[in-house]
């Protein structure tokens, strides 16, 4: 992987906008054709309240992220790529909780 920061812009790997889904957009949006579906699911949900987002707590305790566009924008491609190591991190800590 190339040290540049912005290694990903431009790249087609970066980003994917489906049009033709029965659920686009799945978030307002003034920009569609700017909409990022390629993190379709939001890798950073299990982050929790670390994940940047614009997102609330329900009246339950859960994450309600619809007010969010982080992953849907195409300039955050590399912000999503960078925490994925806390992800892993994430993974590990729960894994040794459950052993």
């Amino acid at each position: 992987m190339s040290t540049d920061k912005y290694y990903w812009e431009g790249k087609k790997y970066s980003f994917f906008c489906h049009k033709e889904c029965e659920m686009f957009p799945c978030h307002k949006t003034e920009e569609p054709d700017n909409f990022n579906c390629l993190f379709c699911y939001c890798p950073l949900y299990a982050l929790g309240d670390q994940c940047g987002g614009n997102f609330e707590y329900t009246e339950k305790g859960v994450k309600d992220c619809s007010g969010c566009l982080l992953p849907h924008r195409k300039k955050n491609y590399g912000y999503i790529v960078e925490k994925y190591e806390k992800i892993v991190e994430l993974e590990k800590k729960n894994r040794k909780e459950r052993e």
